[in-house]
């Protein structure tokens, strides 16, 4: 998910270079809601993890 979200980065950033704004608006807003999904499964499963180790 994390690839994703850092290939939704990367086209936003070149279509931000060559002047497409509003797919460069709708590439990064899709790499930042990727991004906080895998934020939040990678902290479920590090709180999963020491649970679970205890």
């Amino acid at each position: 998910m994390l690839r994703y979200a850092l290939i939704f980065l990367v086209v936003a950033l070149i279509a931000a270079f060559f002047g497409f704004s509003g797919v460069a608006a709708g590439a990064a807003g899709i790499a930042q809601i990727l991004f906080y999904i895998f934020l939040a499964i990678f902290v479920i499963s590090l709180i999963m993890n020491f649970v679970k180790r205890a």
